[in-house]
């Protein structure tokens, strides 16, 4: 079904660049998930074929890829390693962002730009512990003190993806003179910057989510890069959709696995493999069903972005396409577990893998009740302007 949403040959050249090394990035998800560690081969794969700078504009030396591009190559590369996926893909959205919206200063801009296209990745680093979700608005306890040197920053940051492998975090700080927040690039390798790996989840082990830590951390001055006017998540930012987009990748792998199990599983009890059975079929009807859903929110909404005529009126729709697609996958996932049984939870089986992964979709921002009572909220208040 994926193949009615492949619009150009770009597209298609991408998908199959992927396709070239599928295997090996498979073969390796297994380990990743056992041995919770990075996915050091897929990553040194997809450098090999430019993944980081897909969405860095051609002027800068980039692909040029769009939000719709971006979701279709996500997916696909979700279906082969899910961790792999929402690693990389974090590099793709926030490249896309900042050069979209040339959220930085020109120079900026051309600073980062080479190195983006030479395999640099990527990442913000906003989340700690104190504060929750950054969505939520919390006041980072991450400081920053402008010095005769730079800024001296000081501080901690958890879920801080892919962490092995960045070249560059992107971090916010709360900037006492300023009486803001501010996002700093700071590359790995200044003095006072370290990650210590306490990333122990049953989801998304892959991901060395780990802590980066920031201990008299000084960086120039031109490197804050990010003065926010608005609270993190109030800007309509399409590029998120690399998230939802991993979580249907998962979804479509367990489709397949479930696919392939219910047309050569074959009991002794049965003349036929039980994908003959009506209630196998209900269960593989409904997988389809709900994958078909997934897409075509997902999709559309990312086509609505990329199209600068329909932006204009987009309000809550990434989020929407978030919450949609992730319980859609939550779905797809235990319903091929169903029909494949108690097979489904043996830890050499993938599915068991697919069930803890699409889970972690919940806590990605934005997070569902957010999602509902802003849509609920600008509802109300759309009513109320067309009585007045």
């Amino acid at each position: 079904m994926k193949d009615l949403f492949i619009k150009t040959t770009q597209q298609k050249y991408w998908l199959d660049q992927l396709a070239s090394i599928a295997e090996p990035i498979r073969t390796e998800a297994k380990e990743v998930d056992e041995q919770s560690r990075f996915p050091f081969e897929a990553h040194r794969l997809l450098l090999q074929i430019g993944y980081p700078r897909l969405t860095l504009p051609k002027e800068f030396g980039g692909e040029g890829l769009s939000v719709y591009d971006m979701v279709l190559i996500q997916e696909t590369l979700a279906s082969y390693d899910e961790n792999a996926s929402l690693s990389l893909g974090w590099t793709l959205g926030v490249v896309g962002e900042i050069y979209e919206t040339k959220l930085w200063a020109e120079d900026a801009l051309h600073l980062l730009a080479p190195e983006i296209k030479n395999g640099a990745i990527i990442n913000r680093a906003v989340s700690e512990a104190a504060t929750g979700s950054p969505t939520r608005g919390g006041r980072p306890g991450t400081n920053a003190i402008s010095t005769k040197q730079g800024w001296l920053l000081n501080g901690r940051k958890i879920f801080t993806t892919a962490s092995p492998v960045l070249d560059y975090f992107l971090t916010s700080a709360w900037i006492e003179e300023k009486n803001q927040i501010g996002f700093f690039l700071i590359h790995k390798g200044v003095k006072g910057l370290s990650i210590e790996e306490n990333w122990e989840m049953s989801a998304m082990r892959g991901t060395s989510s780990h802590d980066l830590v920031l201990t008299d951390v000084v960086v120039p001055s031109n490197y804050l890069v990010e003065l926010p006017s608005h609270p993190s998540g109030g800007k309509i930012n399409g590029w998120i959709l690399h998230i939802p987009a991993t979580y249907l990748g998962i979804a479509q792998a367990a489709r397949d696995y479930a696919l392939h199990f219910a047309n050569h599983h074959q009991p002794n009890s049965l003349n036929a493999p039980i994908s003959t059975l009506p209630n196998v079929q209900q269960l593989l009807g409904d997988i389809e069903l709900k994958l078909h859903q997934a897409r075509f929110v997902l999709y559309g909404v990312a086509e609505a972005y990329d199209d600068p005529a329909r932006r204009e009126f987009l309000t809550n729709e990434m989020a929407v396409a978030k919450h949609t697609v992730t319980n859609l996958a939550i779905d797809v996932v235990d319903k091929a577990m169903r029909v494949v049984g108690a097979k489904s939870l043996q830890l050499t089986n993938p599915l068991q893998r697919y069930y803890r992964n699409v889970r972690a979709g919940l806590h990605n921002p934005p997070m569902d009740d957010m999602t509902i009572i802003k849509l609920a909220t600008a509802a109300i208040e759309q009513q109320k302007m067309k009585e007045n």
